[in-house]
């Protein structure tokens, strides 16, 4: 599961394992320049795009007081996540497939194996706090939020959480120097493929792929049921109006987010769990191609979210305008200035309203702001 792998993927034709195979350095992976070339323009794109974008989206929450809220302060959570596994993650791991040569110590080796686990813990766990949030917002709309202490708290949890999973890839990690390279690798008690390994590997897909996204797709089904399953009624004012279609359109935001999210760590997934049981699908003569592919298709789920807060979500757009207003063509209106600059609050409330006719006090909610 560890982006720097154990697997011969990234080592040399007779390199399998620790006393496995003939310790040669002839590399049957490696690529002509004009490939490592076009692959380090695409790598380089998410370098670019996700540093910038979530950035971007981390100075729009905290910088603008209107934007503080529980949702968004786990979608900073979600957003440094993605920022750190590009940053401390991509390149380095695109050297070491490229050359199949580990250059950065064992301190690092140990980091890279370690931390891309921990981000994607954060990152889905993340997504799935903001579903529980939201569930609980729009099914339970007079109990009591978190608050901002608790919400990091729960943060804190998360990331304890995310440490404590990926602990074992740190642990076993090892660099070991054949002639002319350095292979960094995960050296499990009983070989790659055995009884830890795989349990790990099936342990850590349930934790932090398939129970996340069960949460959140029963959450999101239950959301749904009840904002577009009932109907608005007729007498709500303006301010129940605005905030139930406020509602629809974070949760369509977050529902394509966690869509993404699966779409593009599916393949990773099924990779490695295909190659724990099958360690001949690693000596295959493109698998090289494959697992750059894959693996840059899932390094690109952290340059997205970004783009999905700017298209599906106002706010976030006209705080893209302010970030970028240096840029010629990009101008920030009075709608924009006036979505970051205003509070404005709303609660849920219980009032009473009485019938005249029968003295019967019928409980209504209304929205205050």
């Amino acid at each position: 599961m560890a982006t720097t792998t154990s697997e011969p993927v990234n080592l040399s034709t007779t390199i399998h394992f620790q006393g496995y195979g003939n310790k040669t350095t002839n590399n049957r992976f490696e690529q002509p320049d004009w490939q490592v070339a076009l692959w380090a323009i695409a790598y380089s794109l998410i370098v670019i795009v996700s540093v910038t974008g979530n950035v971007t989206v981390i100075w729009i929450i905290l910088a603008h007081k209107r934007m503080r809220t529980v949702t968004n302060y786990f979608i900073v959570n979600l957003a440094f996540s993605d920022l750190s596994m590009a940053t401390f993650n991509t390149v380095f791991n695109f050297v070491y497939a490229t050359h199949s040569n580990w250059y950065f110590g064992l301190g690092y080796c140990r980091f890279q194996n370690f931390y891309p686990i921990t981000a994607m813990c954060s990152s889905v766990y993340s997504m799935a706090a903001i579903a529980v949030d939201r569930y609980m917002a729009i099914i339970y709309p007079l109990k009591l939020r978190l608050s901002s202490t608790s919400t990091k708290i729960v943060i804190g949890v998360i990331w304890a959480v995310a440490f404590s999973l990926a602990f074992p890839q740190c642990y076993y990690s090892v660099t070991e120097y054949y002639p002319p390279r350095t292979l960094c690798f995960v050296n499990w008690p009983d070989d790659y493929g055995g009884k830890h390994h795989l349990t790990y590997q099936i342990a850590l897909i349930i934790l932090i792929y398939l129970l996340p996204l069960l949460v959140m797709l029963v959450t999101y089904s239950l959301i749904g049921q009840t904002l577009w399953g009932s109907e608005i009624p007729g007498e709500a004012s303006d301010h129940f109006q605005n905030q139930i279609q406020a509602k629809h359109k974070v949760v369509k935001m977050m529902i394509v987010v966690v869509t993404t999210f699966a779409l593009c760590w599916l393949p990773y997934h099924i990779y490695f769990i295909l190659g724990s049981f099958n360690i001949e699908i690693y000596m295959q003569t493109y698998i090289q191609q494959i697992y750059l592919a894959i693996f840059w298709l899932a390094m690109s789920s952290t340059m997205y979210n970004p783009i999905i807060y700017c298209c599906l979500n106002q706010r976030f757009r006209s705080g893209f305008r302010h970030a970028f207003s240096w840029v010629p063509f990009i101008k920030v209106s009075e709608e924009d200035k006036m979505e970051l600059q205003h509070t404005r609050t709303f609660r849920m409330t219980r009032s009473y309203r009485t019938d005249n006719t029968n003295n019967d006090h019928t409980p209504v909610k209304i929205m205050k702001s």
